[in-house]
This record gives structure tokens, C-alpha cells and sequence, in this order.
């Protein structure tokens, strides 16, 4: 980073993802080059993901760390300059604006475009943390191998947690979906494909009180909602944690508009910010579809929205 001490850039793309990578590809082709941010998880949540099935152009699936390599082998052929950092700060208080990275490198930014993505949610429960990494996990896709022939648990109701069971399958002897409704709030198609697993069990109206075990997870107590009894689940190893996400905008917070989850607020049908210059895109704005397509569009209107935005600079 350090021979980007004191420059000034057009475009820095904070973050990643299908959003970042897609907005970092039209950028480098209307010759901003745009720097990449790469953040903590290089590539996003798709590089936690196992089959995508619906995503154009792949039309035999694709593995989510191959989907992200491609896009940004696309984008860094065109010219955009992708960088493992970390955005800790961001000065708004005048244009270029002023961004640290990794606490050291100072840069400037004549547009900024936000893809930070979202992270998962956690039960917040002491036993959860204790046992992270210990049979507690976010990521079906990353730990599902360690538990061959074992009995696990999903927490959730919506695609991401349908998708982890069902993937869950191909390893586990057995897998039961604990959640707090008596339906699903996941996709028609989602539910019958685990509906359909005879390896998929389900326990409604539900919450997992306590991860059991020392070392290492062996069981769960789980409390149901209505009657407030809490019964024990025996020699379950594994815990999946699949309840949502939360926009990682905590940097903007203060700064840009947001709903009160956290999901930047942008205007109208243009990925523009409060302020001028700042742009948001991909599943930072994004709480309603948080699909990697709608990411990638999203992306591709931040980028020209910048690419106008920047024109209208140089014209004034």
C-alpha cells in the first residue's frame, strides 16, 4: 500500500463481492482505474458458498469461490487494481475524500463506491461463542466435511438456511432445522427440496437455549416458544447458525443514512448516497433481494453512476 501514500484516485471500491467486482469491471473499462478494497473476507459471502445454480452463464452451477475468482480475473484484466485492505476510516468532511486503510495508508477518493456486503448473525448466546470452531459454525460450507455421519442442527427458516441443510446432507447421518415460526420464510423451491430430504427433520416454534459440551459440542437444549419447556438434544455435534445477516456499514453509521437495521439508504432508483460522490450498492444497501445477480446489477449502476458523477466534475 505504501505507493498509494498520498495519491489521489478517481474511484475506491470498498469491498469485494459480485457488487464490488461488477462495479470494479465497468469502472476499469470507462478507464477510471478504480482501486479495490479487497476488506477482511476478499471476495464476500460467495466465497462461503457451495453450488450457485442460478446465476446467468453458468448453466451447469458454479462453486462461489470460482464464481468471485472469475469476476475478478474480469475485472483486473481491464485494469481495476484489487488490494487485500481494510477501510478503519473515512474523512467526509471535505472532497477527495480522505480514506485510511489498515490504520496507515492514507489515499484519496474523488468517488466512493460502498460494497461492503453483509455478515452473518450470530444467536448471541455465551455457549454459541464458547464453542465457536468447537461444533459451532456460521458456514455449511467450510465445517460441513468435519461431520461425517454426525447429527447436526440448522437455526433459520429462509433460503440460506434450506441451502446449508440440504448441502449438510451429502455429509451428515441426520440433520434437524430448529425455528422460532411454524412455517418457513424460505423460497417455495427451497422448501421442497428440503421437505423432500428424508435426511431433514424440523422442530417448530422454537430457539436453542444452550450449546452443551466441554471441549467440543455434544448436544443442545432448546426451548419452545410457546410453552416455554426446554427439552435436551443428545449427541448432536454440530450447530449452524443460519438466522440472517447484518449490512457490515457500521463505518457510515452517523455519516449516511441508513434503515435501522443498518442497510444504506440510497435515492430512488440510482445507487446515490446523501452524500455526492458516495454510491452503495450490493447487499450494503440491499435488504430485500440479496441475490449475487441483484448484487452484480447493482454494481454495474454504482460504477456508472460514478462514471457520471466524475463527467460532471471535470465539466463544472
Amino acid at each position: 500500500m505504501e505507493d498509494l501514500q498520498g495519491k489521489t484516485l478517481d474511484v475506491v471500491i470498498i469491498g469485494s463481492g459480485p457488487a464490488g467486482l461488477t462495479a470494479a469491471l465497468y469502472a476499469a473499462r470507462a478507464d477510471l482505474k478504480p482501486l479495490v478494497l479487497e476488506g477482511p473476507e476478499p471476495g464476500g459471502q460467495l466465497m462461503q458458498t457451495t453450488d450457485v445454480e442460478n446465476y446467468p452463464g453458468y448453466p451447469d452451477g458454479v462453486m462461489g469461490p470460482k464464481m468471485m475468482e472469475d469476476f475478478r480475473t474480469q475485472a483486473t484484466r481491464f485494469g481495476a487494481d484489487c488490494r487485500y485492505g481494510y477501510v478503519t476510516a473515512i474523512d467526509f468532511s471535505a472532497q477527495p475524500y480522505k480514506i485510511t486503510v489498515d490504520d496507515e495508508t492514507e489515499l484519496f477518493a474523488k468517488a466512493i463506491i460502498i460494497s461492503t456486503g453483509a455478515s452473518a448473525k450470530w444467536l448471541n448466546i455465551p455457549s454459541e461463542t464458547r464453542l465457536k470452531g468447537k461444533g459451532v459454525s456460521a458456514c455449511a460450507t467450510c465445517d460441513g466435511a468435519f461431520f461425517r455421519e454426525q447429527h447436526v442442527v440448522v437455526v433459520g427458516g429462509g433460503d440460506t438456511a434450506m441451502e446449508e441443510a440440504t448441502f449438510l446432507t451429502k455429509f451428515a447421518s441426520k440433520v434437524t432445522v430448529i425455528h422460532r415460526r411454524d412455517e418457513l420464510r424460505a423460497s417455495k423451491a427451497m422448501q421442497t427440496r428440503a421437505f423432500n430430504n428424508p435426511k431433514i427433520d424440523f422442530i417448530w416454534d422454537s430457539e436453542v437455549a444452550e450449546v452443551i459440551g466441554d471441549p467440543v459440542m455434544t448436544g443442545l437444549k432448546v426451548r419452545n416458544l410457546k410453552t416455554d419447556e426446554i427439552t435436551e438434544m443428545e449427541n448432536v455435534t454440530g450447530l449452524f447458525v443460519a438466522i440472517g445477516h447484518k449490512p457490515n456499514t457500521d463505518l457510515f453509521k452517523g455519516v449516511l443514512t441508513m434503515d435501522e437495521v443498518g442497510y444504506i439508504q440510497t435515492k430512488g432508483q440510482s445507487t446515490e448516497t446523501d452524500l455526492p460522490g458516495v454510491f452503495a450498492c450490493g447487499d450494503a444497501m440491499d435488504a430485500t433481494y440479496r441475490q449475487a445477480v441483484t448484487a452484480a446489477g447493482s454494481g454495474c449502476k454504482a460504477a456508472l453512476d460514478a462514471e457520471r458523477y466524475l463527467a460532471d466534475l471535470e465539466d463544472h
